[in-house]
């Protein structure tokens, strides 16, 4: 069994028989495989202050040198990809075939951003006085907080950690108690790549520990994702020192697929859709929309292929769908799948733990569809985080619209159809951070990802990514010889 500490000023602490310690399971065999620290106070505020010491030399650090670190790291990334994807999935359950892929993806996302590290551009700003300087430029906003999800702890990460550093800022990592392992081993590829004791720290523990690092007086920034409630906490702590929270929250997604769609790429667009991940991702498609012509024919495809998904070993590559992570969140689906069938929705797949002899072990639950739900069912109105999809059918383009938009989250929507005009009227309609036509559950580096509504507020990703990681000093320089009232309004 392996045992962690944490990362702190770019050395791993001691492990003493008093330390608190939080026991890691393997949801497949629900055997414990590893242990992490819980956190002290006093290891906290070292965390905080180590990434508030090295603030002042890499904020000073050229671009061109984070540039250089920041793609060693992802060359390290890739030299171990297949050992992080083995963890990962061991931790949370994940089929090892999106665990690979998430490692390729966090390992482009560095590379990414390592190319804005030398090119943060300010801007000149022309005024009205000819004897004035202007310009605006961006800085570094200091010390940043990234608090991890356990469903994909390194690719998650790569959208925080990856601008933060190429900005110039210094962070304090805290990943979920859940999954924490490939965190804290990705740690040691930080620490071969060469940055400087301090710049990245990590420490673990249950929520005090994510509580104490958000409500330090010494944090300049706080980047969350994962639940909407625990995202609520952060904000209300954050508040006491007026920091700013970039917030990526959950999500209750509609799919939508229209009549005149191709309805084979559409059927596995909904199925990757929910079934992906176990439906542990918040931009799950759990509310799958069908225009009413083709219903009956939508419905039956996908409970066919709900009932095929292959489920068994997460390292194994023929695995489509691994365990859930949590005993807890395997309770809560359950339980919201017998709520949704005594409130009347009709079970079309799954809904229950599977009888196969070789998954008895594991925290699985089968692939299930339901239809002949209502808006006010617990099922359509909150997100289960699991492999649930709610089918419901619409007539109109306005019907869908209605429908998608009444929800409280607004992350990601799907539109499958083969009118370009549509499209772009059910884009410009929906209330969502993404909108997918023709795709589902893609994501890429270069494009801004981040919700609306109640699924959370700012971008990762991207060159809006990068933005919430600077802030802007704007420098006026008056130049000019001539006297002025000195109690004068002074304009351009």
């Amino acid at each position: 069994m392996s045992i962690y500490t944490n990362f702190v000023n770019g050395r791993w602490t001691e492990t003493r028989e008093n330390d608190a310690r939080i026991a890691s399971f393997n949801p497949y065999t629900q055997e414990q495989w590893a242990e992490i620290a819980q956190a002290s106070e006093k290891e906290v505020a070292e965390s905080i202050d180590a990434a508030h010491r090295a603030l002042t030399a890499w904020r000073r650090t050229s671009g061109t040198q984070r540039a250089r670190l920041l793609n060693r790291l992802a060359d390290l990334i890739d030299q171990n990809g297949d050992r992080l994807a083995v963890l990962e999935s061991t931790d949370n359950g994940k089929a090892i075939r999106e665990t690979r892929n998430q490692m390729n993806f966090a390992a482009r996302n560095y590379r990414f951003f390592a190319g804005f590290a030398d090119k943060l551009y300010g801007s000149y700003i022309p005024l009205d006085n000819y004897a004035s300087v202007d310009y605006a430029a961006w800085e570094p906003i200091g010390v940043c907080i990234l608090l991890t999800a356990w469903n994909s702890p390194i690719q998650l990460l790569s959208n925080k950690l990856a601008p933060a550093l190429a900005a110039g800022n210094t962070v304090v990592i805290k990943p979920s108690e859940y999954a924490s392992v490939t965190t804290l081993e990705f740690m040691r590829l930080v620490d071969e790549a060469g940055f400087p004791a301090g710049v990245v720290n990590t420490i673990t523990g249950d929520g005090r520990v994510g509580n104490a690092l958000c409500a330090s007086p010494l944090i300049n920034k706080i980047s969350f994702t994962g639940g909407t409630q625990t995202g609520r906490a952060v904000m209300r702590t954050a508040a006491q020192n007026l920091v700013p929270v970039t917030l990526e929250l959950g999500g209750k997604s509609p799919n939508i697929i229209f009549a005149d769609a191709d309805l084979e790429r559409a059927t596995a667009g909904a199925v990757a859709g929910i079934f992906g991940a176990t439906g542990q991702t918040c931009m799950a498609g759990s509310r799958l929309l069908v225009q009413r012509e083709i219903f009956d024919k939508i419905i039956s495809a996908l409970a066919e292929r709900a009932n095929a998904v292959v489920m068994g070993d997460p390292l194994d590559p023929n695995t489509e769908m691994g365990p859930v992570c949590t005993k807890g969140q395997l309770d809560r689906i359950l339980e919201m799948i017998e709520t949704a069938k005594s409130a009347g929705a009709r079970l079309l797949a799954g809904g229950r733990r599977p009888s196969k002899p070789t998954l008895n072990r594991g925290l699985f639950v089968e692939p299930t569809v339901f239809c002949d739900v209502g808006p006010g069912m617990e099922i359509v109105r909150e997100e289960v985080f699991g492999p649930v999809v709610a089918v419901m059918p619409f007539v109109d383009e306005d019907e869908a619209v209605a429908i998608a938009n009444s929800s409280t989250y607004g992350l990601v929507a799907g539109v499958w159809t083969q009118h370009v005009s549509r499209a772009h009227r059910m884009a410009k309609a929906l209330q969502a951070g993404t909108v997918w036509v023709n795709t589902y559950r893609t994501s890429v580096c270069q494009a801004p990802a981040g919700g609306t509504k109640h699924s959370g507020f700012g971008r990762e990703r991207g060159w809006h990514g990068l933005l919430e990681y600077l802030q802007v000093k704007n420098v006026m320089i008056d130049y000019s010889t001539d006297a002025r009232d000195p109690f004068s309004i002074k304009t351009s």
